[in-house]
C-alpha cells in the first residue's frame, strides 16, 4: 500500500505523533491564544523554532507542515487529509499565512520555520517556540511548547510543574 507524507496526521497510534500531531496542536493553541488575548491584528509575521528531535526529524515527519497547518487553526482531528496539499500550497504560493484562519501574515517556510538541529531545550527533547512579531519587529507573544507523546502538548510552565511534582 503506498504511503503519503501526510500519513502521520492520521489519528491513532503512530510513532510520529509527537512530531506531527503535537506540533500542530501547539501551533493551534498559540493561534487561539493570540485571538483570545485580542492580539491577532497586531501580528505581521510568525515564526516557529524547532529543537531537539523535532528539528532533527522535522522534514521527514512533516513537522514543518504540521506547524503551518496548526497556525492556520487547523486541528488533526478535523482536517481532511485531502485538504492538506491545497492549504500548504496557498501559503507557499502567496508568501502569506492565514493566522488563526483569519488574519493574513507574511510567512516563508525558509525564513519562519527554523530547525535548531544541534540544540535541545532543557525540559524535553521535543520542544518548539512560536513567536508572533509586529510591524516594528517587536515580539507580540512568544510561547514554548513541548510535544510530550501521543499528541499531548504542554507549555514550559506546565511541564516544569509536572517535573517538580514528580521529584
Amino acid at each position: 500500500m503506498p504511503h503519503s507524507i501526510f500519513d502521520p496526521f492520521n489519528i491513532g497510534i503512530n510513532p510520529s505523533k509527537s512530531h506531527t500531531v503535537g506540533p500542530m496542536v501547539a501551533c493551534n493553541r498559540f493561534a487561539k491564544l493570540l485571538m483570545s488575548d485580542d492580539l491577532l491584528n497586531k501580528v505581521s509575521e510568525v515564526s516557529v523554532d524547532l529543537y531537539g528531535t523535532l528539528a532533527l526529524t522535522g522534514k521527514e515527519h512533516a513537522t514543518d507542515n504540521a506547524c503551518v497547518l496548526g497556525l492556520m487553526a487547523e486541528t488533526p482531528d478535523k482536517l481532511p487529509s485531502d485538504d492538506i496539499p491545497q492549504l500548504l500550497a496557498i501559503v507557499k504560493d502567496t508568501g502569506e499565512l492565514p493566522l488563526a484562519g483569519k488574519h493574513w501574515v507574511y510567512f516563508s517556510s525558509e525564513q519562519h520555520l527554523n530547525f535548531h538541529n544541534q540544540e535541545t531545550l532543557p525540559l524535553h527533547p521535543n520542544g518548539l517556540t512560536v513567536t508572533a512579531i509586529d510591524d516594528h519587529g517587536e515580539i507580540v507573544l512568544q510561547r514554548t511548547y513541548f510535544s510530550v507523546g501521543g499528541g499531548a502538548v504542554l507549555e514550559a510552565f506546565e511541564l516544569d510543574g509536572v517535573i517538580n511534582t514528580v521529584h
